[in-house]
């Protein structure tokens, strides 16, 4: 048998340092529209950026990057470590309807 997996959800574009979402969240993906030596990490803590890292420092380049990781009951935040970005983060809410 064969399983469908449905990898849509929601977006959040973001060009700094910021929370994506301050709920339970599955990473889908995330595509870097621009960037100038822009050095991201993720963290789980939506609205305080001081939860744990999430792997460590990424210099991603423009396209389209897979990154599925679910972050707990705080959510996601992205930082901006150095340089400028225009990142969309893809994700779906594992909130409790």
């Amino acid at each position: 048998m064969t399983a469908f997996v449905n990898n849509s959800g929601s977006y959040k574009n973001m060009t700094a340092t910021g929370a994506v979402t301050t709920s339970p969240t599955a990473v889908i993906s995330f595509y870097v529209n621009s960037t100038s030596s822009g050095v991201i990490q993720f963290r789980d803590g939506g609205a305080s950026g001081v939860g744990t890292a999430i792997g460590g420092q990424i210099t991603p380049s423009i396209g389209a990057h897979l990154y599925p990781v679910a972050v707990g009951s705080g959510g996601l935040h992205m930082t901006l470590v150095s340089g400028s970005i225009d990142i969309t983060v893809f994700f779906q809410s594992l909130a409790n309807p």
